[in-house]
């Protein structure tokens, strides 16, 4: 009977611990004009950048965690058109398959020659270790700029890299990640990289 609040407690653990991600690094690069007076404040809306499919569930996702950070640094929200500022969200998601740092198979041959003779030995390894996983890259880029003048305020790039097997994969969990490692510290230091843990 006394075991009960035990298995409780270690089924909930269980529980919490298989909806925790692991997470990797983000690389942010950021620009910025030299009076940074005119971020941070106003209206702004998010719309695609040239080439950007502003219609993609996919982008959407990013567009709504990107307006969420720009309200937390002082933005408020303008429709798509609207607002003094304006910013353009570019986004690129592709997938690789990486390769063996060693050959599958390795073959090894040998010689010796002593006083009762000579001999030659033949050795062949096989590599068992699986292929590397596949590997999902995503890059997120936003270009603040002023609506009347089109004027280049900021602008931001974050990368950030994956196994297609991690939830950080999935463009849901991703999406707010990355967003947040973009507007870390915002405005940032102009031409400066970082690495977002």
């Amino acid at each position: 009977m006394r075991t009960l609040p035990f298995v409780s407690a270690l089924a909930v653990f269980a529980g919490l611990s298989g909806c925790v991600a692991p997470v990797g690094p983000v690389q942010v690069t950021r620009f910025h004009v030299p009076d940074t007076a005119a971020l941070g404040k106003g209206a702004i809306a998010v719309e695609p950048g040239p080439g950007a499919d502003g219609k993609s569930l996919e982008w959407q996702a990013y567009q709504v965690a990107v307006q969420r950070q720009l309200a937390l640094i002082g933005y408020t929200e303008a429709a798509a058109g609207q607002g003094g500022q304006v910013a353009e969200l570019r986004l690129s998601r592709s997938s690789y398959q990486p390769g063996r740092s060693v050959s599958p198979v390795n073959v090894g041959l040998g010689g010796s020659t002593g006083s009762y003779g000579s001999g030659v030995g033949l050795g062949v390894g096989i590599n068992l270790s699986p292929r590397p996983a596949q590997m999902v890259q995503t890059d997120l880029s936003i270009m603040i700029k002023q609506r009347a003048t089109n004027q280049t305020l900021w602008e931001g790039r974050a990368s950030f890299e994956v196994s297609a097997k991690s939830p950080l994969a999935d463009t849901a969990l991703a999406a707010p990640k990355m967003a947040e490692a973009l507007f870390k510290d915002f405005p940032g230091q102009s031409g400066q990289t970082i690495e977002v843990k």
